[in-house]
């Protein structure tokens, strides 16, 4: 079962303080720790802690700079073994402030985050000024990815591997219905059918509930946050209700006009920023990934890489276009190290060599941005 939110509340808290102190033993510097979802989207001891990080600017190595957070993310896991599944995965993306300061970072990404550590008052200057910016076709794409990949059959509640869950194996799996399919899928069509950026999955279940969707809403936020097993129903039967639930969200979700193809992030330059961001971390998971603490699970998280691996190549391709400008050439270059379908364990470990052979055109994608 869950606990409540207060608990919630003071178990994350804690766990992004020692994430935090982690990273400061082992030299990973940040000028600000950031998590994705508000603290009450986090729902112990099932929500896993998805880390953002802030860079003053770019380190001397990024290849040393990953070892260093592979080792702390590392660290931080073997300390619990809980952390096996509340730090599932080493962090998302790292920017550096000038590229949020510049408005380079996608605002639907920078609406979602909440503060570990850092100065407060700025986070809020960015996510105030994410919210309020122009709504436009990055965003379209950003949220209609979201639904792309989980509705007409394709969520499975079989892939949400449990490999890593050491305990309510059944409220886990209850927990994956409402949170991973449900509530990610309601924030999505919430955005996209108001044409705001909602800033996690509680504030949209609670704040759009179109005419036949309010039953809905309180079902499923009463079921995540529900601290006793009295009276719930299975995984299947949840999912079920999910699935019908959803088909009337889409019916007030705006037609898509137009098709998706270009950069998934607007201007050529958000699109750098973001590929950048995502790629600074790559080497720190595939790391930990094939190194991780006793008892920890990276399987699943391996064969996951495909898919997000695909959708940076597709990005970079775009960037590299017709290869006659420098940063055309280097986008080029930066796609063809990225491993093209199924990702294993091998697969990972011949990315790495790739990545070391190639350490200046790595080190020239992840510092220079977009001229």
């Amino acid at each position: 079962m869950t606990t409540t939110v207060s608990e919630a509340t003071t178990l994350y808290g804690d766990l992004g303080g020692q994430y935090a102190a982690e990273l400061a033993r082992h030299g990973v510097t940040s000028a600000m720790l950031t998590h994705k979802w508000q603290r009450v989207d986090l729902i112990a001891p099932h929500s896993d802690l998805d880390i953002r990080l802030a860079l003053s600017g770019s380190p001397t190595s990024w290849r040393q700079w990953n070892e260093s957070l592979a080792a702390a993310h590392r660290a931080a896991v073997a300390a619990s073994p809980d952390n096996r599944r509340l730090l599932e995965h080493p962090p998302g993306f790292a920017f550096t402030v000038s590229e949020i300061d510049a408005r380079q970072v996608a605002p639907a990404e920078l609406a979602t985050w909440s503060l570990i550590n850092g100065h407060a008052p700025t986070l809020q200057r960015w996510r105030s000024r994410a919210q309020m910016a122009a709504w436009d076709s990055q965003d379209e794409r950003f949220y209609r990815a979201i639904l792309d990949a989980r509705l007409r059959g394709r969520y499975q509640l079989a892939a949400d591997s449990t490999d890593n869950v050491s305990r309510d194996m059944s409220g886990y799996r209850r927990h994956c219905v409402v949170w991973h399919y449900l509530a990610l899928c309601w924030f999505a069509a919430a955005c996209l059918a108001t044409r705001t950026r909602c800033p996690g999955k509680t504030a949209a279940l609670n704040q759009w509930r179109p005419a036949g969707l309010e039953r809905f809403a309180e079902l499923f936020l009463h079921q995540v946050h529900a601290t006793t097993e009295r009276g719930r129903p299975d995984a299947e039967r949840l999912l079920r209700a999910a699935h019908r639930a959803l088909a009337v969200a889409m019916g007030h979700v705006p037609v898509q006009a137009g098709g998706t193809s270009g950069l998934g992030h607007g201007s050529p330059s958000t699109a750098w920023i973001m590929t950048a961001g995502t790629l600074r971390v790559r080497r720190a998971r595939w790391l930990y990934y094939l190194d991780p603490p006793p008892g920890a699970a990276t399987g699943y998280l391996i064969a996951r890489e495909a898919k997000e691996l695909q959708a940076v190549t597709a990005t970079l391709r775009t960037l590299a276009a017709d290869r006659v400008t420098a940063e055309q050439q280097l986008a080029a270059r930066m796609a063809e190290l990225i491993p093209q379908g199924a990702t294993t364990a091998a697969t990972l470990r011949r990315a790495l060599a790739d990545l070391n052979r190639n350490s200046s055109v790595v080190e020239d994608f992840l510092t220079a941005p977009l001229g």
